[in-house]
C-alpha cells in the first residue's frame, strides 16, 4: 500500500515546506495561508534549485529532460 508519508520524496518535500514556509509565517486566515503556501509553491518548482536535479528548478529540469537535453541514466536508482 503506498501512502505519501511512505514515500521519502513527498516526506523530503513536506520538510522542506515546513522550514521554508510554514515555521517562517503566522497566518490570520486561511485565505492567507492558502496564498503563501500557493506561492511557495510557485518559488519551489519555478524558481528554488535542487541539488538532486543539476541544480535546476523542478520545472526547468523537466522541460530539458523532455526535450531530451539531461540524461536519465544519470538519474536512475
Amino acid at each position: 500500500m503506498k501512502t505519501p508519508n511512505m514515500n521519502a520524496h513527498i516526506e523530503s518535500f513536506h520538510s522542506i515546506l515546513e522550514d521554508e514556509c510554514y515555521s517562517r509565517n503566522e497566518w490570520s486566515s486561511f485565505k492567507e495561508a492558502y496564498k503563501a503556501v500557493a506561492e511557495y509553491m510557485n518559488f519551489y518548482n519555478n524558481r528554488r534549485r535542487h541539488g538532486s536535479i543539476k541544480y535546476m528548478a523542478p520545472n526547468r529540469f523537466y522541460d530539458a529532460f523532455m526535450s531530451k537535453n539531461v540524461n536519465a541514466k544519470a538519474f536512475a536508482v
